[in-house]
């Protein structure tokens, strides 16, 4: 049996704290291996802006955990038309390597809106919930969640503010020191993110 994380998310773009609690969970979790999802169609989130195209947000993630052999890029959600709902995937990647234990690696806005996520009772059937603790705050479900027996794991994880979509916005000026050397470049070669950049 072996100990399999899943790690998803739009990665748009993936940046230090998405790595932080990566190796978290890699650590704290003891995992064979962690996988890292990126979104295919966010069912529930409406950004501002179109997501980057798949195929750039799959690169950076390559390149940011590149020199992890226990990090991995898994692509299904990207693969897979329609909605990403995370209880498919985790039907999909538990099909394909049955008998391991799985960990699903969320941050606490997303363990205190699981509720309102497809499939939310199956879910947490089906892995154990490792959630990133921020300032020694123990992570805190919604009502209803709480009212359903789940396993949970905090995750210790060391201060980090920034998110992807500040990453994205005026000034952006911060964007090299909040990301990967390796993805600081492919954007600039890409030219990503520029509108909001420069406006």
């Amino acid at each position: 049996m072996k100990r399999i994380g899943l790690f998803g998310g739009t990665f748009d773009p993936v940046h230090d704290a998405h790595l932080a609690l990566a190796h978290a969970a890699l650590e704290q979790l003891r995992l064979d291996r962690l996988l890292w999802i990126p979104a295919g169609e966010p069912w529930q989130k409406a950004p501002a802006r179109p997501l980057t195209a798949p195929e750039h947000r799959a690169a950076m993630v390559e390149l940011a955990i590149a020199g992890e052999p226990r990090f991995a890029l898994e692509r299904c959600e990207l693969q897979r038309p329609g909605p990403s709902y995370t209880l498919d995937t985790v039907r999909e990647l538990q099909a394909r390597e049955p008998g391991n234990e799985w960990f699903l690696v969320l941050g606490q806005d997303q363990y205190a809106r699981l509720a309102t996520w497809h499939g939310w009772r199956q879910l947490l059937g089906r892995v154990t919930l490792a959630v990133a603790a921020r300032d020694g705050v123990a992570p805190a479900p919604s009502a209803a969640v709480a009212a359903v027996a789940h396993r949970m794991l905090p995750l210790s994880l060391p201060p980090m503010a920034h998110a992807s979509s500040a990453l994205r916005e005026p000034p952006g000026t911060a964007l090299a020191a909040m990301v990967p050397p390796a993805v600081a470049r492919y954007i600039d070669r890409h030219h990503l993110y520029a509108a909001t950049r420069t406006r």
